[in-house]
């Protein structure tokens, strides 16, 4: 009876990652910390051996663990996937403007986490915002969505999607594909969705660690490098703001989502943790 129990709470957990991660601005690992299952996730994450002997392989794996939280994750993507296509081509620019200010507050987040300042968090900061400011203006004009451009968009964006304060959807919207990949989840495009769960899992495996010795060992420029790099990303829902004003949009009600985006972040971000990594 207990393992039920744990398994349906781990299942709705997973449903409120899930519902986090489809949100650009809203990390799944912030809400895996307001839930209690940060470390425990990070750690069967690192638990995992990679090797060619299949019963290591599994034996390594938290099956108890992972499959009521991913079937969570997976049920609210594909039921919010409609949802916010039909959003998104309906309310672009009410839909974008919530999003500027859920990314706009992860990004006072971030920066709060920053303890020190000199040139050197101050070029980091600069290197982000003009990488990103510079892959936005491309993919606004000519978007890529390749196999390979699939794959690694999802090896990127499931780093961001545990780590609190940055948000997976974030980086697909950064990158070009975010409105792609949910249409290819709203209609169930298997080959589309396949490629981005194989480079979810190749990111997962290969980079979670990097990203955790980086914020370990040089917190402060890897927290202002990613905080130029939402900085730069805001130019996208800032264009789709702007065309969708020019189109005869309220500017009131554009207002006062983009207020609202920010505060659902800041009082999430608030019952998570002040300590952007912890573990």
């Amino acid at each position: 009876m207990n393992s039920k129990i744990n398994s349906l709470t781990l299942f709705i957990k997973g449903l409120c990652m899930g519902i986090a991660d489809i949100i650009p601005g809203v990390s799944g690992g912030t809400i895996a910390l307001i839930m209690g299952i940060y470390e425990k996730l990070i750690f069967s994450i690192r638990n995992i051996k990679l090797t060619f002997n299949i019963k290591q392989l599994f034996k390594s794996i938290d099956f108890n663990f992972f499959i009521p939280l991913i079937l969570g994750i997976g049920i609210a993507f594909l039921s919010l996937s409609h949802l916010l296509t039909s959003l998104i081509e309906n309310y672009p620019g009410l839909i974008y403007a919530f999003f500027f200010g859920l990314i706009l507050g992860s990004i006072y987040f971030i920066y709060r986490q920053i303890k020190e300042f000199n040139w050197k968090i101050l070029l980091s900061s600069l290197v982000g915002f003009m990488l990103s400011f510079w892959i936005v203006g491309i993919n606004q004009i000519q978007p890529s969505h390749s196999p390979l451009t699939i794959f690694i968009s999802g090896a990127i964006a499931i780093i961001a999607m545990i780590l609190p304060g940055i948000s997976g959807s974030f980086i697909l919207l950064t990158l070009g594909q975010y409105e792609y990949m949910i249409e290819a989840i709203s209609n169930l495009d298997f080959v589309i969705i396949i490629l981005f769960i194989l480079g979810a899992l190749f990111g997962l495996l290969s980079f979670v660690r990097v990203v955790s010795y980086l914020l370990k060992r040089h917190e402060h420029l890897t927290l202002a490098f990613l905080t130029g790099v939402m900085i730069g990303a805001l130019r996208l829902p800032y264009y789709k703001i702007s065309v969708s004003l020019s189109l005869g949009s309220s500017f009131l009600f554009i207002i006062i989502l983009g207020i609202v985006g920010f505060v659902v972040v800041i009082l999430l971000e608030n019952l998570s943790s002040t300590k952007f990594i912890n573990e």
